[in-house]
This record gives C-alpha cells, sequence and structure tokens, in this order.
C-alpha cells in the first residue's frame, strides 16, 4: 500500500516536539515521497510517532499491544518450553504474524537453569535478537561470562536480571517500613547493585553490549552511569511502575503491585526519574506479563509476580512529558528508537528506509485503567482505576493499517 498520511504532527529523528509534516509509505516502508496516486489518511491533528518497540515481554498478547501501540516486542525466553533450542525460537517468531512483529530472546542457559549455555548461533539463524537470563539471576560468575563472551562473539545482546539470588533468596519486597510493617519476606535494594556490579565487570571482560533490563536503584543507576562514562557497552531500562509507584503500593497486601524486581522506597524512585532525564536509562519497557486470578489471587507472598503493562505504557510515559522531565522526542527515544537500535530492527524512528511502523495518538484523551475491561490476557495491573491521557487511535505495522 502506498500511504500519505497528511494532517497530523509527525514526530521525526532528533526532534523534540512534532512537526506539521506529512509521512509517506510504499511497499511497506516510510519513503521520502509517493506518487500523486497514493491513498491519503487524515491524522486529523493526531501526532504520528514510530510504533512503540517493547523491550522484554513475557507473553505475546497481540490485543493489548495494539491497544498500547506496540507494534513489536522483544519476547523473553520463559516460555513452556524455554525458547532454548532453534525450533521454538523459530515458531516464537512466528507467533505475532501478520500483524505483529515478534522478535524471540534466546535462552542464555539451557532450561534457563544457569548452569549448561543453549546454542546461541543456531537460534540466531532462527530468528534470535539477542540472549537472556530471563526472569533469574545466573549465580555462577564463570558461566555468566561464557554466556557474554558466546554472546558477544556473535554480536548479540545479553539481557540480565539484575538481582543477587543470595540476598534477595524468597523476598517479595524492599526492605524498609512498609515491608517490615506488613511482614513480608524482604531484601535490602543492595541486592540489584550487587548484581549489576558483578555483570559490569563481566561486561568489561567479554566485550558484550549487556542491556539491564531494569535498573531501579540509585546505587544500580550510578553503577551503570559510571560504566556509561567508562564506554562499556550496556544499556538499561525501566518500567512504568517503578517510574511512578514507590513501595507504599504494596500496602494492603495488593498483588497487583508484586513485581520483579519489587517496587522501591521513594528515594530509589526518585533517582530513576533523575535517571529517564539525564539520559542514563535508555529504555522504558511494559514488562508485560499477564497473569490470571490462579496466580495474583492468593497470599502476597505466594502470588506470582509480573503485572499487564503493555496497554498502559503510552499513557503513564506520556506523564513524563506533561511534568517537563523530558521531550516527546526524547520519550520515543526510549519507547521505540532506542530499543529497535538494541535489537537490531529496521525500525523505531520516522525515517526513510525503515519498516512503516507507526501509530496515531492523542495525547490528552482522557480514559481510566480498569483492571477487568483491559484487552490483554488478565487484567493484573498496578494502576487499577487510575484517571490517565493518551490513546491511541491507528496502528500500522509495515505500511498495513491495523486499527
Amino acid at each position: 500500500m502506498n500511504l500519505s498520511i497528511t494532517g497530523g504532527k509527525a514526530l521525526l529523528p532528533g526532534a523534540s516536539e512534532p512537526k506539521d509534516v506529512a509521512v509517506h509509505v510504499a511497499e511497506g516502508r516510510i519513503v521520502d515521497a509517493v506518487s500523486a496516486e497514493a491513498e491519503t489518511l487524515d491524522a486529523k491533528g493526531l501526532i504520528v510517532a514510530p510504533g512503540i518497540v517493547d523491550l522484554g515481554v513475557f507473553a505475546t498478547d497481540k490485543p493489548a499491544f495494539h491497544f498500547g501501540g506496540v507494534t513489536r516486542a522483544a519476547l523473553m525466553p520463559d516460555r513452556t518450553p524455554p525458547l532454548d533450542d532453534p525450533g521454538a525460537v523459530r515458531s516464537a517468531t512466528r507467533s505475532g504474524k501478520p500483524d505483529f512483529w515478534v522478535h524471540p530472546l534466546a535462552a542464555a542457559t539451557k532450561n534457563l537453569a544457569g548452569t549448561e549455555l543453549a546454542e546461541y548461533a543456531l537460534m540466531r539463524e532462527a530468528g534470535a535478537r539477542g540472549v537472556a537470563t530471563g526472569r533469574r539471576w545466573i549465580a555462577d560468575s564463570g558461566v555468566m561470562l561464557r554466556v557474554m563472551s558466546y554472546a558477544a562473539a556473535l554480536d548479540l545482546p545479553v539481557f540480565v536480571h539484575s538481582e543477587d539470588g543470595g540476598l534477595a533468596g524468597n523476598a517479595v519486597a524492599t526492605a524498609g517500613e512498609t515491608a517490615t510493617r506488613l511482614g513480608l519476606p524482604q531484601a535490602p535494594s543492595a541486592a540489584e547493585a550487587l548484581a549489576i556490579a558483578r555483570d559490569l565487570m563481566l561486561a568489561e571482560e567479554s566485550g558484550a553490549h549487556v542491556h539491564f533490563r531494569q535498573v531501579t536503584t540509585a546505587r544500580g543507576l550510578d553503577l551503570i552511569r559510571d560504566a556509561k562514562a567508562r564506554g562499556l557497552r550496556v544499556t538499561c531500562g525501566i518500567t512504568p511502575a517503578h517510574l511512578f509507584l514507590s513501595d507504599i503500593a504494596v500496602t494492603g497486601f495488593l498483588t497487583f503491585a508484586r513485581l520483579a524486581p519489587p517496587l522501591r522506597g521513594e528515594e530509589d524512585r526518585q533517582a530513576c526519574l533523575d535517571a529517564v532525564a539525564d539520559g542514563t536509562i535508555d529504555v522504558i519497557a511494559s514488562g508485560h506479563d499477564p497473569r490470571g486470578e490462579e496466580d495474583k489471587r492468593l497470599p502476597f507472598a505466594d502470588a506470582a509476580p509480573g503485572m499487564a503493562g503493555a496497554e498502559t505504557l503510552l499513557a503513564m510515559s506520556l506523564n513524563l512529558v506533561r511534568d517537563g522531565r523530558i521531550t516527546m522526542g526524547r520519550l520515543f527515544e526510549l519507547l521505540s528508537a532506542n530499543p529497535a537500535r538494541i535489537l537490531g530492527a529496521p525500525a523505531g524512528r520516522i525515517e526513510a528506509g525503515l519498516e512503516a511502523d507507526l501509530i496515531l495518538f492523542d495525547p490528552d484523551a482522557p480514559w481510566q485503567v480498569s483492571s477487568s475491561k483491559m484487552a490483554a490476557q488478565a487484567g493484573n495491573t498496578p494502576f487499577d482505576g487510575l484517571p490517565v491521557q493518551g490513546r491511541v487511535r491507528r496502528l500500522i505495522k509495515g505500511g498495513t493499517l491495523i486499527k
């Protein structure tokens, strides 16, 4: 389909704010111009932005992704069975077709057990865009160094979960007043910084590109900031939940706020907001992990961690722009351009030659988050009942109108 999107405000690379320019699409890709016979789509004043690339989801949940403006997702290997062989990876790449892109992340170790390396080369040929430790931290530093060295040789990024297992143990909350008052198993926030410190040393030793999937503490962010200043190939991400909620949200034993890593104290939350503004954090992702009642309708300590985040990712992240912490341009670097760059995907920007993955959205449209009305496979959102602004009105995947 040849298409001209007119009447909107397009968010072009390098621009801090959207501009009144048309966006042209031909043969599924963004182009500088199209013929006069091209179909015209009137954006009616909406913002035209690159589709969101959600880095690290646990389910292919197309209704939720389409609602939230997500056009591509990196799928974590925590499946049944895990994505630790080429056949499983190849099947995962097809799971979103025809109207969604899925980029699997290969399991770093067989069965995600943290001991024996999986075969990355074959999984890369099958479509894997990176290697991931899954929900777990690999305790054995020797194994972790081999993971990074093998991935570096294949130029695959390594996605790591950062919680020192010896400290975190069976904790479900960050050590502090809230966890103590509720009597919850708790671990110090230093569990994150310890894991990051080790993996930074191994990254320097191996030369691997390491993506710390969720960094949520001031000390962890200081380590990442220092590593970047020294030129290490490291990036990091965060979720809106860790930016806009503190550990107080678990008061009342609300299992929708049971996350991994757990919600932090207010000082750490403020440090995360500062790190988004100063460029330390590279990616905002949903952490999409829909969980049904059988996983969440349990005592807090027994409930599974995770949240359904895809539908609220854009609306919650827009608060960073409204609060004046970042510009709209910087927001879509975090949501689209940077995650696409980490995956090596030809998308994430409105730039000639790239795949025409686009969203048209109204940043001011109000709606209310409701766990009982979500498009996701499950409604386990920690933002249940919250009034928000920002709705996607049209979604285009590879030049094809989806919504």
